[in-house]
């Protein structure tokens, strides 16, 4: 049976996965990335991993004709080329599409996890039938992905839907290298940074996570859902920029959306329906990722779906 191997590489966890070309997934295991090790040690673990899919393959009856890879950008996606996303420090130039043919003698697929996440929830998620797409990651990082007039849309130089680099505000927590850029107010480590500034007696910015803020917010807490509102404001501002320059039909957000819901989106809808133009967010649905919890295991089989053209 034809198999993909998928690489889900985050700045948290890496899952290595085995599906097929309809997105099933029949092996996962995961660990954590731990990106202060560097990339060798990452790499080392990750070799371990990619042998126990293939003796797991093997065991299944399952041959496996296509490594796929999902990482954060900025990269080049033909070669593969790593370029030092900012949640993965020391990925310097890494070739990774030439490390990985190299081990497995397999054609090897790498997507920006933007682009991948886009694709997986036009193909099997919440934006299946849409022509015109936006997908957020609001992860560890801010990326992005663009589905446009049907078509994934990469840019120039494969840096298109690299949203977190965008200034939101006028300060504001560091991200992407600068302060008050969309993933510094967005992605996880924002949430926390935030909450420390907002709360530094309860949460000190040395101890704080995401996790911690998102957990307290969703069984009640005031000051937890007071960050969390403000946050979704800064999404809204960031949405109704992509929605006035684009015109979507539906935006997906994975992440912290599908786990915060309406904590986040419901503020982040209503700047939204402020700031921008009214027809355009008539027409455009906000929506967490349908995929859910699995569109990092989806998200990651998309590069060969796609290069391979062999989903149903």
């Amino acid at each position: 049976m034809n198999t993909i191997l998928g690489l889900d590489i985050g700045g948290t966890k890496t899952a290595v996965v085995l599906g097929d070309h309809d997105a099933r997934i029949v092996h996962r295991t995961v660990f954590e990335t731990r990106p202060e090790r560097g990339f060798a040690a990452t790499w080392a673990e990750l070799r371990d991993h990619i042998a126990t899919a293939q003796r797991r393959a093997t065991e299944l009856a399952r041959t496996v004709d296509a490594v796929s890879v999902s990482i954060g950008g900025p990269l080049q996606i033909e070669p593969g080329i790593i370029k030092s996303p900012p949640n993965l420090p020391g990925w310097d130039d890494i070739p990774l599409k030439q490390l990985l043919a190299d081990l497995t003698g397999l054609p090897v697929y790498i997507e920006h996890d933007g682009n991948a996440g886009a694709l997986a929830e036009w193909l099997f998620g919440a934006a299946r039938g849409a022509r015109n797409v936006i997908f957020l990651t609001m992860g560890t990082g801010f990326g992005g992905g663009l589905i446009l007039n049907g078509q994934l849309y990469r840019g120039t130089c494969d840096t298109a839907g690299e949203v977190g680099h965008v200034r939101i505000a006028d300060d504001g927590p560091v991200g992407f290298g600068k302060a008050g850029s969309w993933e510094g107010l967005c992605a996880g480590a924002g949430v926390a940074k935030l909450a420390a500034v907002r709360h530094p007696e309860r949460w000190p910015a040395d101890k704080v996570t995401a996790r911690d803020v998102a957990e307290a917010a969703l069984a009640g807490d005031a000051q937890a859902v007071a960050v969390l509102r403000e946050v979704g404001g800064h999404l809204g501002r960031g949405l109704a920029i992509l929605v006035d320059v684009l015109n979507p039909e539906v935006i997906v957000i994975g992440a912290l959306a599908v786990r915060l819901g309406d904590l986040v989106l419901g503020p982040a809808r209503q700047v939204l329906a402020r700031e921008a133009l009214p027809d355009a967010v008539r027409v455009c649905r906000v929506l967490p990722a349908g995929l859910g919890e699995r569109i990092g295991d989806v998200a990651c089989l998309c590069a060969a779906i796609v290069a391979v053209g062999k989903h149903a």
